[in-house]
C-alpha cells in the first residue's frame, strides 16, 4: 500500500529534533515515526506529511522533503501552510482546510499518484484528513492521541471559565474538528480500552462515532521501540552515560548516600505531570530517604538545583515549587536535576539504573496512556506509575500487577508504591522481570502497525470493510480563508455541556 500519515503539529527529521523538549513534539511524533517505520520494513511506501517551516529558529525543518537513512520507501513531506514562522499547535486551525488540505491534494496531483490510505493524528491531522477525502475519495483512520473534552474537564471548564479557556487552548474548534474527524473516518482508534469506552463516549463526541461499533472504533495500543529501550539493547553513547550520571550523581548526591538506588522521573517539566507530588512524597518519608536518592532528569536544564532561569516560565513554575520543598525539608545531598539529551542515553540510562535495582516514577495526574513507564520497564526498572489512565490497563489485568498503581494526588501513596518495591529485593525483581514481560508480549511498535496494517487492509478493499462513513459536515469555520468569525461558545457548551450535536 501507498499510505500517508497526516500530522501537521510538530515536526520530524532525521535527528528528532526537540522531542520531549517542546509540548508540540509529543508521543505522537514517536507514535507516527514508529509505526510508519515497521510498515516501510514490510514493503509499505509511506509519506509522513507536515508543515514547511522557514525559521532560523527551527533550521532543521526548512526542506520540502527529508528522509530517514536506511528507508528508501518513506518520506517526510513538509507542506507549506500559515506563514514560514514556528506556530504552536493552537495556532494552526485557521489555515488547516484553506491551505494545508488543498495543497496536500495539489502536491499528489502533481506527482501523478494519490496514495491508497491516509492515517491522520490528532484532531488538526483528522481535520485535515477529512477535508483532503473530500476532495479526492481517499479513505483514512483516525487516532485523537489525546482528547479535548477530557483535557477540558481536567482544567475545569464551566461556563464561567469558558471562554477564556477557549482564548488560550481554542477547544471549540479542537473538538468540532474531532467530531468532523470521528464521523470521517473509516476506523478510529484509542489506546485503551477506557479511551474507547470512556473518553470516545463524553456527550461532547454524541453524533460522531459509536463506541460500541467494532467495525468503527478499534483498540491498538502504542508500542515501545526495543531497538533502543530493550535491557538487552546498547547505545553508541552507553558508556558516556554512565560516566555522565555518575559525574553527577557525585556532584549532587552526599558521599555516604551514592551507593543508594535511585528513584528516576523522566517527563517534560510541566504542572500536570505532578513531579511535585513525588518530591513530597520523598520529602515526608524518612523510610523512603533512607532507602533511595531522587533523580528528575530535566531535558536541556543540566543543573538546575543551581540555576534554572533559562527555564520556559512553564518549567519555571514546576521548579519553583520543587526547589520550596528541597530546601524546606533539606533534601540537599538527597537529590539530583540534570539533563539526558536523547532516546539513547535515557534508554542507557534505565540500563544502568536497573543494575542498581532502582524504579521507574511517573506520578502525573492523568497520563492517557503512559508510554514512558514502558520504555523504563522494557529496560529492566520497575515502574510507579499513577493510576489514573492507561496505566491502569498497562500495568494491571485481573488480578496480575505489572508495576505498582499509585493515587497521584496522595503524597503518601506515592511514597507507600514506592517503598513496596524498594524494601524487598525479591519483590523489586518480581516488578522488573514481570514488567519487561509485559511490553515484549502486549506493546511492541511491530504489533501496532500490524494492527494499522489491518485496518489499512480493510479500509482499500473492494468493497471497503468496514463501508465509508457520510460523515459530518465540515464546520464553515475551516473553509473560509483567514476566517473573521470564531466558531461560537455557545457550539462548544451545547456540545460540552449537554451534548447535543450543535453541528
Amino acid at each position: 500500500m501507498f499510505i500517508a500519515f497526516l500530522n501537521p503539529q510538530g515536526n520530524f527529521d532525521p535527528q528528532d529534533s526537540y522531542w520531549a523538549q517542546h509540548p508540540d513534539f509529543g508521543g505522537q511524533l514517536v507514535y507516527v515515526k514508529e509505526v510508519a517505520l515497521a510498515l516501510a520494513r514490510w514493503g509499505h511506501r509511506v509519506d509522513i506529511i507536515t508543515r514547511q517551516i522557514v525559521d532560523p529558529d527551527w533550521p532543521e525543518f526548512a526542506a520540502p522533503l527529508d528522509a530517514y537513512p536506511g528507508y528508501d520507501n518513506v518520506r517526510i513531506v513538509r507542506i507549506p501552510f500559515g506563514g514560514e514562522r514556528f506556530l504552536l499547535k493552537e495556532e494552526l486551525w485557521p489555515y488547516l482546510g484553506t491551505e494545508f488540505a488543498p495543497r496536500i491534494v495539489d502536491f499528489y496531483r502533481q506527482e501523478g499518484r494519490f496514495p491508497d490510505a491516509m492515517t491522520a493524528h490528532y484532531a488538526d491531522g483528522g481535520l485535515t484528513a477529512s477535508v483532503v477525502q473530500q476532495a479526492t475519495g481517499i479513505p483514512f483512520t483516525f487516532t485523537p492521541h489525546s482528547l479535548g473534552a477530557q483535557k477540558m474537564e481536567k482544567l475545569g471548564a464551566m461556563w464561567e471559565n469558558l471562554a477564556q479557556l477557549d482564548a488560550r487552548f481554542h477547544f471549540a474548534r479542537r473538538i468540532t474538528a474531532e467530531r468532523i474527524a470521528m464521523s470521517h473516518a473509516s476506523v478510529c482508534t484509542a489506546s485503551t480500552a477506557q479511551e474507547r469506552f470512556e473518553q470516545y463516549a463524553h456527550p461532547a463526541y454524541r453524533g460522531a462515532v459509536d463506541v460500541h461499533d467494532e467495525r468503527r472504533l478499534v483498540v491498538i495500543p502504542p508500542g515501545v521501540n526495543l531497538r533502543v529501550f530493550d535491557k538487552e539493547a546498547c547505545d553508541a553513547a552507553e558508556e558516556a552515560t554512565r560516566d555522565k550520571i555518575r559525574s553527577k550523581l557525585a556532584r549532587d548526591i552526599a558521599p555516604g548516600r551514592r551507593h543508594l538506588p535511585l528513584i528516576l522521573a523522566s517527563s517534560r517539566l510541566d504542572v500536570k505531570k505532578n513531579h511535585i507530588g513525588l518530591v513530597r512524597a520523598f520529602a515526608a518519608s524518612s523510610q523512603l530517604q533512607a532507602k533511595a536518592n531522587l533523580v528528575l532528569i530535566t531535558r536541556g536544564l543540566d543543573n538546575p538545583l543551581l540555576d534554572y532561569s533559562q527555564a520556559d516560565e512553564k518549567a519555571k513554575e514546576v521548579l519553583a515549587e520543587i526547589m520550596e520543598v528541597v530546601e524546606g525539608s533539606q533534601l540537599q545531598g538527597k537529590i539530583s536535576l540534570f539533563s539526558l539529551d536523547s532516546q539513547g542515553e535515557l534508554a542507557a540510562a534505565y540500563r544502568y539504573l536497573a543494575e542498581r535495582r532502582s524504579v521507574f516514577a511517573l506520578t502525573t495526574y492523568y497520563e492517557p496512556f503512559g508510554l514512558a513507564p514502558l520504555e523504563a520497564m522494557a529496560a529492566g526498572l520497575p515502574a510507579v506509575v499513577t493510576q489514573n489512565g492507561g496505566p491502569s490497563e498497562s500495568l494491571r489485568e485481573g488480578d496480575e500487577e505489572f508495576g505498582v498503581l499509585v493515587n497521584p494526588f496522595d503524597p503518601a501513596d506515592i511514597a507507600r508504591g514506592l517503598l513496596r518495591v524498594l524494601s524487598d529485593e525479591a519483590t523489586w525483581q518480581h516488578y522488573a522481570e514481570a514488567g519487561r514481560r509485559r511490553v515484549h508480549e502486549r506493546y511492541t511498535w511491530e504489533g501496532t502497525a500490524r494492527a494499522f496494517e489491518r485496518v489499512l487492509t480493510g479500509i482499500t478493499s473492494d468493497p471497503p470493510h468496514p463501508p465509508r462513513p457520510i460523515g459530518l459536515p465540515i464546520h464553515p469555520y475551516f473553509l473560509q480563508p483567514l476566517p473573521e468569525n470564531d466558531i461560537p461558545l455557545e457550539e462548544l457548551a451545547e456540545l460540552f455541556f449537554r451534548g447535543e450535536g450543535a453541528l
